[in-house]
């Protein structure tokens, strides 16, 4: 065996119950920081799919992102208009049907229209403001997870009563409207259709919940009063996260405004970040915690180790040589630390699994976890980064010893 390898395991070994003790301190910092990663990553995660699942992918609405631009402004450059009323034009996507079969002959999912509008729903003296979105049953499940946000009845309840509808869970609680309540829908335009609630759903964002209703297309394009009427394109595809580059291509395209879930929701994207950056902060912090236990055994065995320090130097070993010797004592430590902290990570986060939730407004009834053995490699190298780095500075001090200092007792 090396020299410098058998005379790290001794040091290590002769002070058994320091080493432990730094042992736990590096296993302990591993152990918590993947057990906060995998919770924090999971819920993340979580979020992320119901966020993603409340809504199409992609939706294309009859908006345009700029507004058209005036005949003089045009032909004329140095044209500026101010003042102008835009011209009133027809609502909708012009010719929804030629579009549709277009995207679907390159986009990678499905395409569903639907056709929304904003109403007033009347019920028991109570009026609560509404987004209403009709929609094709048949083509809606390929396009949203709406039928597995069922809680009563399903999809196929809108062909089951005249004027159905499907209302979300809390706004249903809200107006007191339970299954088979007659309820009335008023649309901006003063047009008021009776309904009949078939269903509720929820998925899981408070806002969607308490402000969205379902029902059949046809009965949409009544409450906006124009018939074959479709405003918006629904579309979802088979990578979530491509869905932004999709839109853009649609955009350019079909010249509509389209948006990617990633475009409307990146006020949250946006925190999620600083919520990753507050916890690989957190993680980092506590390893480096656990490396001041490592500094302190490698600088308590160098002090200890003086004297033997001084022989081997005068028995011709080099700085470098000794030096070598304590970076090696912390990286033993350090990787033993990892080892121990990765098993105990998997427990706690096993552990953390077993914890039972019991909240009726809520749908998950375990803490959401996420398995990753990249958490378990990062925490490995910044334990056995910190840990050589703590040793470091200790070795560097031993290895500046001055052999004939330390043999005739000067220090």
């Amino acid at each position: 065996m090396n020299l410098v390898i058998e005379i790290a395991l001794v040091h290590v070994r002769y002070r058994l119950r320091q080493t432990l003790v730094a042992v736990a301190g590096v296993a302990t910092g591993v152990g918590f920081s993947i057990m906060m990663a995998a919770l924090m990553e999971g819920s993340q995660n979580d979020f992320m799919r119901q966020l993603i699942d409340a809504l199409p992918h992609i939706t294309v609405s009859d908006e345009r992102r700029q507004a058209p631009q005036q005949p003089a402004e045009v032909a004329f450059d140095a044209a500026e208009i101010h003042g102008l009323t835009p011209e009133a034009r027809r609502r909708g996507v012009k010719n929804p049907l030629a579009i549709m079969a277009s995207l679907e002959g390159w986009v990678p999912g499905a395409v569903a229209p639907s056709t929304k509008t904003q109403a007033i729903i009347r019920y028991a003296a109570r009026d609560v403001g509404a987004s209403i979105i009709g929609i094709d049953p048949h083509r809606e499940p390929k396009v949203s997870a709406l039928p597995t946000q069922m809680r009563k009845g399903s999809l196929a309840s809108l062909y089951r009563a005249t004027n159905a509808i499907i209302l979300g869970d809390r706004l249903a609680e809200k107006i007191g409207a339970r299954i088979g309540s007659n309820i009335t829908v008023q649309a901006s335009n003063d047009v008021r259709v009776a309904a009949q609630v078939v269903g509720t759903f929820r998925s899981g964002i408070r806002a969607v919940d308490e402000g969205t209703a379902y029902v059949l297309l046809k009965t949409a394009q009544v409450l906006t009063a124009q018939t074959g009427l479709v405003n918006e394109l629904r579309i979802r595809v088979g990578d979530a996260m491509a869905a932004h580059d999709i839109a853009r291509r649609i955009e350019r395209e079909i010249g509509y405004k389209t948006v990617a879930w990633q475009e409307a929701h990146e006020d949250l994207l946006g925190a999620f970040i600083v919520r990753n950056i507050i916890m690989y902060t957190v993680v980092g912090a506590i390893l480096l915690v656990a490396s001041f236990g490592t500094y302190n055994i490698i600088s308590t065995i160098t002090h200890e180790k003086t004297r033997d320090i001084a022989i081997l130097k005068s028995l011709g070993l080099r700085e470098a040589t000794v030096r070598r010797i304590f970076v090696l004592e912390a990286a033993v430590i350090g990787l033993m630390g990892a080892l121990a902290g990765a098993v105990l990570g998997y427990a706690l986060t096993r552990a953390l699994g077993t914890i039972e939730i019991r909240n009726p407004m809520i749908d998950t009834t375990r803490l959401p976890l996420a398995y990753s053995l990249l958490h378990y490699a990062l925490a490995a190298v910044v334990a056995l980064a910190s840990s050589l780095v703590a040793g470091y500075f200790p070795a560097r001090k031993a290895s500046r010893v001055y052999p004939v200092d330390i043999i005739r007792g000067a220090t």
